[in-house]
């Protein structure tokens, strides 16, 4: 998943462009979460900070504060996410120039004085992005894709805790790290998918071992290291 900030000091502005991409992103069913839209720089490299996912990153170049721009702001962000994705917004087309200058390898440049384009280039730097990401995670990571709703989304193998049976018929419920997702498919079907890291502990749940932080044999529950928990049978204890 990919997460979205905006930094526009203009209030209008920075409306206009957070609805056109939450729209976007809502009518392409991308795998993105809008995360933040603010006028104040330093509260947006603070989230930074504390974010875990790789970003996509609208800012207004002119932030109308003398102590920091949109590009020092981006110099900033890839101290802390280095694969991340910078737009620039502005509505003087001659400071273009001046990402080469700041080094801070940016996707695109959008000029604000024309709506109907920012449109169009906004939305081609989200489906850009989101095509990046998608072919960077799967060279560097292992990745498990499932579709839903015609939409589909890829999650790191080392940010899944476990897989489990729905109450909804034929449906599985995938634990990753920062959210739950119900797909069609069975746990016997993803046992036989996946590789050597996801064992089936429990005719309803199938593990990733590596996200295992305690068992507890006598309670006969898995506990995983973001703190959820899971159960594990007598018959399948000795293979686990």
């Amino acid at each position: 998943m990919l997460n979205i900030f905006v930094c526009e000091d203009n209030e209008i502005q920075r409306q206009i462009i957070t609805q056109t991409i939450q729209d976007i992103i809502l009518i392409e069913e991308l795998d993105m979460k809008f995360i933040l839209n603010i006028g104040d720089p330093y509260v947006l490299l603070e989230k930074v900070k504390n974010s875990q996912n790789t970003g996509v990153y609208f800012l207004d170049i002119d932030l109308g504060n003398n102590n920091i721009n949109g590009m020092k702001l981006a110099q900033q962000i890839r101290l802390y996410d280095p694969r991340g994705f910078i737009i620039f917004l502005t509505a003087h087309s001659e400071l273009s120039y001046m990402t080469f200058q700041y080094r801070v390898e940016a996707m695109d440049f959008i000029l604000k004085d024309n709506p109907a384009e920012a449109k169009i280039k906004i939305k081609e730097c989200l489906l850009n992005a989101i095509e990046r990401y998608t072919i960077q995670t799967n060279k560097t990571h292992k990745v498990y894709t499932i579709e839903v709703s015609g939409k589909k989304i890829s999650v790191d193998y080392d940010d899944i805790f476990f897989f489990e049976t729905s109450n909804n018929i034929h449906k599985i419920i995938l634990h990753a790290k920062d959210r739950q997702i119900e797909f069609s498919g069975t746990i016997k079907e993803l046992a036989c998918a996946l590789g050597d890291n996801f064992i089936r502990c429990h005719r309803s749940f199938l593990v990733n071992k590596n996200n295992i932080n305690e068992i507890d044999t006598k309670k006969r529950i898995i506990y995983f290291t973001n703190g959820e928990n899971c159960l594990i049978s007598t018959r399948m204890m000795k293979g686990l």
